[in-house]
């Protein structure tokens, strides 16, 4: 039986793929729970323009991303700590830090889009690669000083 997968099915395929399974599987199994629709005229032409929605907002999303990504690359960030002898911090700046003080200048973004190799323990400036979305990324400056 011909099947139209409705959400990634671990061993058989993505969403929107379009594949052959067996007919227990699919009436028993697949369709029942929702992963699955018959693959008939009617929802593969379904398909086909849910495919065309979720490119066009891909390219929305996108275009969105590479625009904050030309923002984050073209800005100086600039956080205060307090400093010791050598320049070392009391604690470090961590992504959480690096997320709160973007969120000051209006921009949100997700700790977890920060990749830190290791948090911040001195004075000085500091290249951090963001990853916005899945190809979009931006390197932010941050630059720490005393207080």
């Amino acid at each position: 039986m011909k099947i139209i997968l409705k959400s990634d099915v671990k061993s058989l395929g993505q969403t929107g793929e379009v594949i052959s399974v067996k007919d227990g599987y699919a009436r028993n199994f697949l369709i029942p729970k929702g992963l699955a629709v018959e693959a008939n005229t009617k929802n593969i032409k379904a398909l086909e323009h849910e495919k065309q929605k979720i490119q066009e907002t891909a390219k929305k999303i996108i275009s969105s991303a590479e625009n904050l990504s030309s923002k984050l690359s073209d800005m100086t960030l600039i956080i205060k700590a307090k400093a010791g002898e050598e320049e070392k911090l009391f604690g470090s700046i961590t992504a959480m830090d690096i997320s709160e003080a973007l969120k000051d200048h209006g921009i949100d973004i997700d700790k977890k889009r920060i990749q830190l190799e290791e948090p911040i323990k001195r004075l000085g400036e500091y290249l951090i690669n963001m990853k916005i979305y899945q190809n979009v990324s931006a390197k932010l400056k941050v630059n720490v000083i005393s207080e």
